[in-house]
């Protein structure tokens, strides 16, 4: 075997040296994965559209009252949509007893009130007014056999109210605090109930609540009778005091109905005809 002579070897060392060398200054590093672009961020939800809570005591009709599917229908609401529609807004309407139906706006669980509520200087003390919407006056019912010709004539007689109306009200200035001939009701319907089965001789009440019930219960047998020294009055939509926003866009609501025939249309549905003109200053509640 031939030798490998040291000068032989430290040369092809050297050569394979060199080689390794090269090749490892020739080695690529892999390439860094690619970045992720980041996922666009999630657009944030719509907020959800304020609905109004409309307080209201459905036992008033044709103003409001419940249907047989215990939905909330009658004039007062019709308007309200219509006023809701052009203002933009969205409201829920909740049966609100009449007793307890201010306190329910004042302590913020109604937006708004709708129930023939007639606007008086008292109520303005707690509550604002939207313009008026509805022209109201006080009316006596009684049995078509009745004498009585007038509200004088009620002085010494059995008569029946909804307890906190106007009609309470002008019955107890006519008869007194303590007069044991006034019965007091939860609705103006039972106290015509009431008449109907005969314990009281006339009831007094809204003109609208009492034309409506005459002309759908011919079977009563009653007949309607108006007074002079009755006060014209006038319904608004109530708001909390000082919610100047809403009040602004109920005021445009109504305004904008009245324009363009809406509010008419409304009227002719329930009252026949058209309104009659604006009423004086109104000076009594409902």
């Amino acid at each position: 075997m031939p030798s490998i002579t040291t000068r032989y070897f430290l040369q092809t060392a050297g050569t394979l040296l060199a080689s390794l060398v090269l090749v490892a200054c020739g080695k690529q590093e892999p390439p860094a994965p690619a970045a992720t672009a980041p996922a666009p961020a999630a657009s944030a939800p719509a907020p959800a559209a304020r609905v109004y809570v409309v307080g209201t005591d459905a036992a008033y009709a044709p103003f409001e009252s419940q249907n047989e599917k215990g939905e909330i229908v009658g004039f007062d609401i019709d308007v309200v949509k219509a006023v809701a529609q052009k203002a933009g807004i969205e409201v829920k309407f909740i049966n609100t007893p009449w007793e307890g139906i201010f306190n329910s706006l004042n302590q913020g669980d109604r937006d708004l009130l709708v129930s023939a509520i007639t606007i008086t200087p008292e109520r303005k003390q707690t509550m604002d007014f939207s313009s008026p919407y509805f022209d109201a006056q006080q009316l006596i019912a009684v049995k078509k056999d009745s004498k009585i010709a007038d509200f004088s004539h009620l002085k010494k007689l059995k008569v029946a109210v909804q307890n906190g109306t106007t009609g309470d009200e002008v019955v107890t200035k006519l008869q007194g605090k303590a007069s044991p001939n006034i019965k007091r009701f939860e609705s103006t319907l039972l106290a015509l109930k009431e008449l109907e089965a005969g314990g009281v001789d006339a009831v007094v009440a809204d003109n609208g609540v009492v034309v409506h019930y005459v002309n759908n219960n011919v079977g009563a047998k009653f007949k309607t009778i108006s007074d002079a020294s009755f006060a014209a009055e006038q319904y608004g939509l109530a708001v909390k005091k000082g919610n100047t926003e809403l009040l602004e866009k109920l005021n445009k609501g109504l305004a904008d109905i009245k324009t363009d025939g809406t509010y008419n249309k409304i009227y002719a549905q329930y009252f026949g005809g058209a309104p009659a003109a604006p009423a004086p200053a109104p000076a009594a509640s409902k």
